[in-house]
């Protein structure tokens, strides 16, 4: 169905149209001026709380629907409260309501609180916390090893997070040329859980990968609930591939981190874990090198003086038959020692020079002898993804000599489902 409407309409139509900021006062007055909206008792939950300069913001949520809502007790009636609002209790809260119009948003304007016992989601944790550790899944006897230098690696996480992004960049800088599967799951809501598991199956079912990474970025307690599902937890314990979880908060350990084989508190930890800095090998093989000069010089030097020193007591014997043979087994040690040494020093070289062309392949000026270029926005940003352009943008492109200035005209996107590193 369609409408046409006549330049006389809609200019009428604009005439009587509210602006925003009309609606939201209209909105704040019916919010704030109802008798009952002034002074309102509420229970609920504590699901998260942070304390701030300016007072103690936390949300309330409600044990069995799962409604939520952000409460704020300003820092000078912080000390009139019957009750300090934490994680996981339940409480009676005396408030009003108040309406923010630059967000758009309401929240609660805490006055008095009151205990009202230990929150369903703290117990229902600690439960399950107990079962877990009855049955042993916690133990650190069970937990696989991590590899030290793995070829195929599998993250689990939101295709759309910051984390996914955080993982990739990290794991390119540290190691170019590692293989990464990624199986996208929803992570947060009620449907993370079982989004969770089915990208871990399809991980163990593909059998390349030896390290999975399950990620996510930091949010409030609730969002982080599927991470204590019995059902994510349970095929974590059971992954036959180490698991390591970087699920970005700090103040609480979920029930997935204690399963895991490996616990950090951010995506990019993660994917610091699980390879090492080519930089770092490099670093590493160069000592070795330096170190195998000093252990083969000094072998040389030893044997030269105890040849030496043969010599000069044969001399003072006169025994010049038994010096020919005292010789000619040192000459023939001597040649061994040396195809050893030199043998050694030519695997360390290779070793050496391999490293020095991964290195040279990351320098930024031979990409751009090879043809490629150096996408910059006006402001000098770099444009890593199409997503980042609008048409009409203006560019500068980075040739290896010379630099040119062009406009988007057209943007295609495309979905990539397997990355290399």
């Amino acid at each position: 169905m369609s409408f046409e409407f006549s330049n006389s309409a809609v200019a009428l139509i604009a005439d009587t149209a509210l602006s925003v900021n009309r609606l939201t006062d209209y909105i704040r007055s019916l919010v704030e001026e109802d008798e009952h909206l002034r002074q309102i008792w509420v229970k609920g939950e504590v699901s998260s709380a942070n304390n701030h300069k300016v007072g103690l913001f936390f949300t309330l949520q409600d044990p069995d629907g799962g409604a939520t809502i952000k409460c704020v007790i300003w820092k000078s009636q912080l000390g009139k409260l019957a009750q300090i609002p934490k994680f996981g209790e339940q409480l009676i809260i005396l408030g009003s309501l108040k309406l923010y119009p630059a967000r758009g948003e309401y929240q609660l304007s805490v006055w008095q609180t009151l205990p009202a016992g230990i929150g369903l989601q703290a117990l229902r944790y600690q439960q399950l916390k107990k079962s877990f550790e009855a049955e042993g899944l916690f133990d650190s006897a069970r937990k696989k090893p991590i590899p030290l230098h793995p070829r195929t690696i599998a993250v689990v996480t939101s295709p759309t997070a910051a984390a996914w992004g955080d993982i990739k960049k990290t794991l390119k800088q540290r190691y170019p040329g590692l293989h990464v599967l990624f199986s996208p799951a929803t992570v947060q809501g009620e449907q993370a859980p079982k989004s969770i598991v089915r990208a871990i199956k399809r991980v163990e079912k593909d059998k390349r990968a030896e390290v999975l990474i399950l990620s996510r970025g930091g949010g409030a307690v609730e969002e982080l609930a599927c991470f204590n599902d019995e059902r994510v937890v349970r095929v974590v314990a059971e992954c036959p591939i180490p698991v390591i979880t970087g699920i970005g908060h700090q103040r609480d350990e979920s029930l997935v981190d204690l399963v895991a084989d490996r616990k950090v508190h951010t995506p990019t930890a993660a994917a610091e874990l699980v390879v090492p800095a080519i930089t770092e090998l490099y670093s590493q093989n160069q000592g070795l090198v330096a170190t195998l000069y000093e252990v083969t010089g000094g072998f040389y030097k030893s044997a030269a003086d105890r040849l030496q020193l043969i010599g000069n007591r044969l001399r003072l014997l006169g025994l010049d038959r038994q010096i020919g043979q005292e010789m000619q087994a040192l000459t023939w040690k001597r040649q061994k020692l040396l195809q050893a040494t030199t043998l050694k020093l030519q695997q360390s070289s290779g070793h050496v020079e391999i490293l020095r062309h991964k290195l040279a392949t990351l320098d930024p000026r031979a990409v751009l002898k090879r043809g490629y270029a150096v996408v910059r926005q006006e402001n000098g940003i770099i444009i890593r993804s199409a997503a980042d352009l609008t048409q009409g943008d203006r560019l500068l492109v980075q040739l290896n000599r010379g630099e040119i200035q062009v406009q988007v005209t057209e943007i295609n996107n495309t979905n990539i489902s397997s990355h290399k590193g």
